[in-house]
C-alpha cells in the first residue's frame, strides 16, 4: 500500500465571520477486512477510523468512520472563520497511524 496522502482545500482569505467550505481527501486504501486473498485468508482490516479539525486548537468537525466508508474518504464541510489562523486536519488508522496537514487563512 502505498502511503497515505492528505489533500486539503481552504481559502487562503475570508473576511470575519465568514463561513468558508473546506474539502479534504486521503489516498488510502480502506481495506474492510471482510475480502480474501488468493489463498483464502483473510485480509486484515486497515481503515482510516478518525477524522478531526481543529481551528487554532478548537476541534471544528469530528466524525469516525467506518469499513463501509469508500477508499479515499472525501470531506466537504463548512466552518467560521472569526480570526486569521491554522486549520489542523488529522486522519488516523487502524494501526495507529496519525496523518496530518495544515492549511492557514487570513482575515481581512
Amino acid at each position: 500500500m502505498a502511503t497515505p496522502k492528505p489533500r486539503v482545500k481552504v481559502p487562503k482569505t475570508a473576511s470575519a465571520g465568514e463561513i468558508v467550505t473546506i474539502k479534504t481527501l486521503i489516498s488510502h486504501e480502506m481495506e474492510s477486512g471482510q475480502r480474501k486473498d488468493a489463498d483464502g485468508n483473510v485480509i486484515p482490516r486497515q481503515i482510516i477510523n478518525k477524522f478531526t479539525c481543529e481551528f487554532n486548537g478548537v476541534k471544528v468537525f469530528e466524525c469516525d468512520l467506518d469499513p463501509a466508508v469508500s477508499a479515499n474518504p472525501y470531506f466537504e464541510f463548512t466552518a467560521k472563520v472569526p480570526e486569521s489562523g491554522t486549520f489542523k486536519f488529522t486522519w488516523v488508522d487502524d494501526n495507529g497511524e496519525i496523518y496530518t496537514d495544515e492549511q492557514k487563512i487570513e482575515v481581512k
